[in-house]
């Protein structure tokens, strides 16, 4: 029996890191602008998108780690074998448009968390982007993803964050468990961009690229799911914690902020110092997870969309796709955080919006594929699994239309 629980241990550890790593990363500094946004502004009333987010996280991710695992391919090289090279460039150009918004967003995230201790925004930015290029394109897979593993433990800070608050612990348990519609507009737009940031494309499109360079079969999958679940699980916790510290602090005491520096530092006289320094130093790490992998998301989708390799093993002394988009985005996201003056809060909440738009086109290819025999041979999803996919990407639409709704009523 012992034997027998070390052999599963070592096989979930030989496969952890896609699972941890994209759902983890959806914790970003757009992620918990949006989170605290959703606590602050609406106390407890919608904590429950977060759980309800979480749920389709564990089902849409595992979808996407089946279609990598089965094919041996990312999303958008195996949208290529579908549909053709003409929609994976549509594919391509879908993911860059919405990515590069949250890519600006990650280094801004890097300068909030550096003026807390009083750097300049255009300081830390390049020091981040400087640092993480080094480590990506000079780093082997297995090394890089060491280190990201190492930053995403600095999130575990944000559940302390929600615990110091002190929060009504009932009202907590009936908002997260209990639906109840925003009450204006602004709740829609909440709902919608807490959708968006917690099933982001991007993470969608990552997971099944990343698996397939961690070299996730069929056979590995077993285990591949306890990584996926344990990971979008921890991204739901985390989240969560975020909203309802806002929630038990910020909304209480009628104060507005607009982005997640103004949330650590509007903690300090509320939930003391600490809460803080932990919102301040989660706030940095899940900037530096999220600006080393939201880039790393958009290269693969670059490099497959021309049928170039995709991949962090790749020799870094030769010219590739993957790395030249890398740097070429790093390059882009730190100069507009750079720019001084411009409005970053409206571009980091607007790209989690759009992030929601683009979800239900990013969520129907994924069935289609998955439910293709052609594509996945015998591991084609069940009729029950393709049913349940479906009836998930009409609660998406529902969420969507409402937040439609409220604009133009």
């Amino acid at each position: 029996m012992r034997l027998a629980g070390a052999s599963a241990l070592a096989s979930v550890l030989a496969v952890l890191g896609p699972g941890l790593l994209a759902g983890l990363s959806d914790d970003d500094p757009a992620g918990i602008t949006t989170y605290s946004i959703l606590g602050t502004e609406h106390g407890y009333r919608l904590l429950w998108i977060i759980p309800a987010s979480t749920i389709l996280l564990v089902q849409f991710h595992l979808v996407a780690v089946r279609i990598g695992a089965a094919t041996g391919k990312g999303f958008v090289a195996v949208v290529r074998e579908r549909w053709g090279r003409h929609w994976g460039y549509v594919a391509v150009l879908g993911l860059l448009f919405a990515n590069f918004g949250t890519i600006c967003a990650e280094y801004a995230g890097v300068a909030a968390a550096g003026s807390l201790i009083g750097l300049p925004p255009w300081l830390s930015a390049i020091a981040a982007g400087t640092l993480i290029t080094l480590v990506v394109v000079l780093g082997s897979f297995a090394r890089v993803e060491k280190v990201l593993l190492a930053i995403s433990a600095t999130l575990a800070l944000y559940i302390v964050d929600g615990i110091l608050a002190g929060p009504v612990w009932s009202e907590v348990a009936y908002g997260s468990v209990v639906p109840r519609m925003p009450l204006n507009q602004a709740g829609w737009i909440a709902l919608a961009a807490s959708l968006g940031t917690t099933l982001a494309p991007w993470g969608l499109a990552f997971i099944q690229s990343y698996a397939v360079d961690k070299k996730i079969t069929m056979t590995s999958l077993r285990w591949e799911r306890v990584d996926v679940v344990v990971g979008s699980l921890l991204t739901g916790i985390v989240g969560l914690a975020i909203a309802v510290a806002c929630a038990a602090t910020l909304h209480q005491a009628g104060v507005h902020i607009v982005d997640a520096g103004d949330a650590a530092a509007a903690l300090r006289p509320l939930a003391g110092s600490f809460a803080t320094l932990f919102f301040g130093v989660g706030l940095l790490g899940s900037s530096l997870l999220a600006a080393a992998i939201v880039p790393i998301a958009t290269s693969y989708s670059i490099a497959e969309g021309v049928g170039e390799p995709a991949s962090l093993d790749l020799d870094s002394k030769h010219f590739h796709w993957f790395y030249a988009a890398f740097v070429g985005l790093t390059v882009a996201g730190v100069s507009v955080v750079a720019i001084p003056g411009l409005p970053l809060i409206p571009l980091i909440y607007s790209s989690q919006v759009l992030n929601a738009a683009m979800l239900p086109l990013h969520i129907a290819a994924l069935l289609l594929l998955a439910g293709n025999a052609d594509i996945m041979g015998d591991a084609r999803s069940s009729s029950g699994a393709r049913l349940l996919g479906w009836i998930s990407f009409a609660l998406v639409l529902a969420c969507l239309a409402g937040m439609v709704w409220s604009w133009i009523s």
